[in-house]
């Protein structure tokens, strides 16, 4: 059970610090409202180095199901894991949003648009199109899975280092292509929080959007699966 553990608490971590940053600089009465893409991107590296940190030793630390798929794929995982790691991981992406509208609720009351409501919990296209929305996410994963694969590969790297390469995964990706769907490489970090959207009492929230839903499954599933599978092919010295 401990994998599924570190896999819930981890990725409930990364989601009250991801969404929970989106709150902070978007919702109205809130003190760092209108800082901006730049803390809301270097954020959401923290949210996701952290808790790799405290749990990369009990589970490999993946918060997201197209990681995990992707390291079945390849063998690096066995695939009797996969159910019960993406159950953890959804699991904990709801229950982290659920305390971040618990936190925020007061600035949820404040703000008059769903549209920011729903910002703060999932991701969205600036502009909708449905091929070219899940041709970024599926990029934006290949990169995150490519990456992190790669990282495996360099000698010497001294313990704690890879997570701190993570980070910087996380932001260079954010700041990169992040303006194009708002970069979700993550079913679990989209669908956890939009289901606790849909199911929440939040005042004037507006649709959830589901229609946009399998962007966030098919895009990053399959760039990671490539990445992973390219990362295999590739004779390395």
């Amino acid at each position: 059970m401990l994998p599924y553990i570190a896999e819930f608490l981890g990725t409930m971590i990364l989601i009250i610090l991801g969404d929970g940053v989106v709150a902070n600089v978007t919702l109205n009465k809130s003190g760092m409202k209108g800082a901006g893409s730049i803390q809301i991107t270097f954020a959401w590296g923290l949210a996701v180095m952290l808790p790799a940190f405290i749990f990369g030793a009990a589970s490999g630390a993946h918060f997201n199901p197209a990681l995990t798929i992707a390291l079945a794929v390849d063998g690096s995982l066995a695939w009797g894991l996969v159910p019960g790691y993406i159950v953890a991981q959804f699991a904990g992406a709801f229950v982290g949003a659920v305390i971040v509208y618990l936190l925020f609720k007061d600035q949820y009351d404040a703000t008059e648009s769903a549209a920011t409501k729903l910002g703060t919990f999932c991701t969205g296209p600036s502009v909708p199109n449905m091929g070219r929305n899940i041709l970024s996410e599926a990029v934006g994963t290949f990169v995150l899975v490519f990456a992190i694969k790669g990282i495996g590969q360099v000698s010497g790297i001294a313990p704690g280092v890879d997570k701190l390469l993570v980070f910087g995964i996380i932001v260079s990706i954010g700041m990169s292509l992040g303006g194009l769907t708002g970069y979700a490489i993550n079913p679990a970090r989209d669908l956890g929080p939009r289901l606790a959207h849909a199911v929440l009492p939040i005042k004037g929230k507006g649709d959830s959007n589901w229609g946009y839903a399998p962007v966030v499954i098919i895009g990053p599933v399959v760039g990671a699966v490539v990445a992973a599978l390219l990362y295999q092919a590739i004779p390395w010295m």
